[in-house]
């Protein structure tokens, strides 16, 4: 007969780390699982080739010079080139929040993990901060860092810095453009992530959400013969503010100030939706 070693209570005697660094373990382990899968490899590294293409223009636009004007005038770099890159990357950024983004709480919630998280010393931002980090990092890869590095790209190809002297205003541009893209994309997923327990039912109603308010505008516009109508659509909102960030004439007739409150209304109404399904099992210390 084995000995019955006694079971009774005992102090903890490992190492205890600070409340505030449980969102780091779920951020990593949540990029890994990504990295982990091919389909999304593939999905990732699809989304770079509108980056390689802007490339190669780059340097032929800078190349071929004043040699052949035709060539030279058709590939030539402007602010627009980095706007439509960013318009081009949302297509991207829209299948990647749903890949990445419609389980990552609506599969705790099937399995019952959320309880477990949330009943241990972990702050509930925390673990609502992990699983934002995962989202948002993934789709600031394709959107701010490969912008960024055109702009290196052109200065590189072109010798000098003067566009970008010409054009300061690109920098901030693009990264305040690329953080509204993804912030918006990330918090509004996310909020639906804790509605269900179904990704595949997330998926639907992320989807639902953006196509659905682009025909709600495309018939209203029709109705009433104006682009005023455009802050009903999550995309058309999001259009006509980064328009403005990059210096361009808006496309819509409705006042930018109206799409970026909608856009920020949208922001804090999934805040206040995570507030009120992330919630787990208290601990009294």
């Amino acid at each position: 007969m084995s000995p019955i070693h006694d079971q009774s209570y005992r102090r903890y005697q490992g190492d205890r780390r600070p409340v505030g660094h449980a969102w780091r373990v779920i951020a990593g382990d949540g990029i890994r699982q990504m990295l982990a899968k091919r389909v999304f490899l593939g999905l990732f590294i699809f989304a770079w080739i509108p980056f390689i293409v802007r490339a190669v223009q780059m340097y032929f636009a800078t190349s071929l010079g004043g040699s052949v004007p035709q060539a030279s005038a058709f590939l030539s770099i402007s602010p627009n080139t980095f706007r439509d890159f960013l318009d081009q990357q949302s297509v991207f950024v829209f299948f990647m929040t749903i890949y990445i983004g419609a389980g990552l709480i609506a599969n705790d919630r099937r399995a019952n993990a959320l309880q477990i998280y949330l009943s241990k010393p972990m702050l509930r931002m925390e673990y609502i901060g992990g699983k934002l980090l995962v989202l948002v990092s993934f789709l600031l890869s394709v959107t701010l860092v490969p912008a960024l590095l055109l702009l290196v790209l052109q200065a590189a190809f072109a010798g000098n810095l003067t566009f970008l002297r010409a054009n300061l205003f690109l920098i901030p541009a693009v990264v305040l453009s690329s953080f509204i893209i993804v912030t918006v994309a990330s918090f509004t997923m996310l909020a639906l992530s804790s509605l269900s327990k179904s990704s595949r039912f997330v998926a639907v109603m992320y989807t639902g959400a953006i196509f659905f308010t682009s025909a709600l505008y495309g018939a209203l516009s029709l109705i009433f013969g104006s682009t005023r109508v455009a802050w009903v659509s999550i995309g058309a909102n999001m259009e006509q503010v980064i328009d403005v960030i990059f210096r361009k004439t808006p496309r819509y007739e409705v006042p930018t100030v109206i799409c970026a409150m909608v856009l920020l209304a949208l922001v804090v109404v999934s805040i206040s939706v995570l507030e009120r399904r992330v919630r787990g099992v208290e601990v009294v210390s």
